[in-house]
């Protein structure tokens, strides 16, 4: 998968390679899922959600251009596999889950497997979450209609936020790096994500 998938792609952050060697994915699919865990696309995780496609796991985190010693949320924890990824890479990693059950699932999952710099919790992730604010790098793993504002107001200075943003067919994988009061916006490629629901997301 790593050589395959992603270096094969052009992701070259070394420690995002190194992170995916070590997380195995097929501990964060369904059981009936395991024998298609490094399949080149999406798998359903149940609930009307997914664990993302390996390639876009690996983009997402090297567009957030990780800091070992920061603080990252995560808004969409489903299966936990990004979480986990990000928790070899950032010194805190916050992850926000709309479903209650997939929440507690992951939340247990980390626990089991040993990892303590993951803090799980529940509620409206596209408010992000101020508690523990700001942040070195958010990464939104649902598609939004735009931006939402209290994401960018929770980014440190110099911050990125990864975000895809669009309709509900097709989105823009949109990187937004914080400087000052001001907000460099780039686009990286086109993408499909299920919907972020929420008060700045979709119905």
């Amino acid at each position: 998968m790593v050589e395959g998938q992603l270096e094969a792609r052009g992701i070259k952050n070394r420690d995002v390679l190194n992170a995916f060697l070590k997380i195995p994915r097929e501990d964060f699919v369904p059981e009936e899922y395991k024998p298609d865990a490094y399949y080149d696309g999406a798998l359903p995780i149940g609930e009307g959600q997914t664990i993302s496609q390996p390639y876009m796991v690996a983009l997402m985190t090297e567009l957030l251009e990780p800091k070992k010693h920061g603080r990252v949320l995560e808004i969409g924890t489903g299966s936990g596999y990004q979480a986990a990824i990000l928790s070899l890479l950032y010194k805190n990693v916050i992850t926000m889950e709309r479903i209650p059950s997939l929440a507690r699932q992951s939340g247990e999952k980390f626990k089991k497997m040993g990892y303590r710099n993951i803090t799980t919790v529940s509620g409206d992730g596209a408010l992000g979450y101020p508690d523990e604010a700001p942040y070195d790098g958010i990464i939104v793993t649902a598609a939004a209609p735009d931006i939402p504002p209290p994401l960018t107001e929770q980014l440190k200075d110099g911050g990125r936020l990864v975000i895809p943003v669009g309709d509900r067919w097709v989105q823009t994988l949109k990187v937004v790096e914080k400087r000052g009061s001001k907000l460099n916006i780039e686009d990286s490629i086109q993408c499909v994500f299920v919907p972020l629901v929420g008060r700045f997301g979709f119905e």
